[in-house]
């Protein structure tokens, strides 16, 4: 054998000590580790050899092979440790700046206001229902004695989607949460109080309107329960809800046809920047005989009251907020107020 072993582990030192990059130490490995490499080369070579020299020769270019491999492994922590000090460099954090607090989340106000009525209701005996935001025709409108091409439905226009119900009507996008009346009447037992929180959806779209908003139905049914129950029961909430007696309520004769009779309930602040402004709050009345039957229920013996608000409306009095749009645009200055 001819080849200077010493030489050959020499050149492979210095052409590893010269390479920069993993990359391109990888390529210098197969030059002297390869298959068709100078070591791999050698090995081959023993085959021609007499048994006494192969088995010297096998040693000595072993030994080689050793010592290339262990030049490798140190070229490439070499490598390995001059990419991380780079990084590091590169990602260097001065430690004398002052600290950044983690972001803390807040609950939306409207998220509060619907939070805040679900306690005040729930302290006087009310449950809570949730239902679905796509309904059918007969429990947005029909059951509620909203029958087709009735004058009262164009009152809420509304999004219809694809598909159709069990009779072939429309399905569409909740204009209230009023068919939770139904729903809940129809799986429970009366004496019947209920309050139904949730998103609904009309084509209404402007400074003061959102296509997309929130309202709370409440149910009241028992053998007795009369205007003047309701009446008791809604001002006691608007005192609750915004933590003041110094505030007027009155209940205004309107039409709805689910509620017979009906009336649009307002309140007035008696102190403060809204002081002496009559604003509206909610509509509610007592529930309709036709309603009443739709519950499965006799509207004989059954009675009682329903109502419905909007929560952003009741979420911009008790905060001072207003334009109902800053609630949809997620602007963190508007936000951070609430965290």
């Amino acid at each position: 054998m001819t080849v200077d072993l010493d030489t050959v582990v020499a050149e492979a030192e210095g052409a590893f000590a010269a390479t920069l990059e993993a990359a391109a130490l990888e390529q210098v490995k197969a030059r002297y580790l390869g298959k068709a490499g100078v070591i791999p080369d050698l090995l081959k070579g023993l085959g021609k050899l007499d048994p006494e020299e192969r088995r010297e020769a096998g040693a000595r270019i072993n030994a080689a092979k050793g010592r290339i491999e262990s030049a490798l492994e140190a070229r490439r922590d070499a490598i390995a440790r001059d990419a991380l000090d780079a990084r590091l460099r590169e990602e260097a954090l001065d430690v004398t700046l002052p600290g950044r607090g983690r972001g803390r989340g807040s609950i939306h106000p409207v998220i509060r206001t619907w939070q805040r009525i679900e306690e005040i209701f729930g302290s006087i005996g009310f449950d809570v229902a949730d239902g679905p935001e796509i309904e059918t025709d007969w429990y947005n409108f029909t059951a509620l004695n909203n029958p087709l091409n009735h004058p009262a439905r164009s009152m809420q226009d509304t999004f219809y989607v694809e598909g159709t119900d069990s009779e072939g009507l429309p399905l569409l996008l909740r204009t209230h949460t009023s068919p939770m009346q139904v729903r809940y009447a129809r799986m429970h037992e009366p004496p019947i109080k209920v309050i139904a929180p949730g998103r609904t959806y009309r084509v209404d779209s402007d400074a003061t309107h959102s296509p997309m908003f929130h309202q709370v139905e409440g149910l009241w049914i028992d053998e007795d329960i009369s205007f003047a129950d309701l009446k008791g029961v809604y001002t006691n909430f608007l005192h609750r809800f915004f933590e003041t007696d110094q505030l007027a309520v009155r209940f205004r004769p309107s039409f709805f046809p689910f509620t017979e009779p009906s009336a649009e309930i307002d309140m007035k602040f008696e102190s403060g920047p809204l002081e002496g402004r009559w604003l509206e709050i909610s509509g509610a009345g007592q529930v309709h005989p036709k309603v009443i039957r739709n519950f499965g229920l006799d509207p004989e013996r059954w009675i009682g009251f329903a109502f419905g608000s909007g929560l952003e409306r009741l979420t911009m009095l008790r905060y001072g907020i207003d334009d109902l749009r800053l609630f949809f645009d997620g602007d963190l200055r508007f936000l951070r107020q609430f965290a």
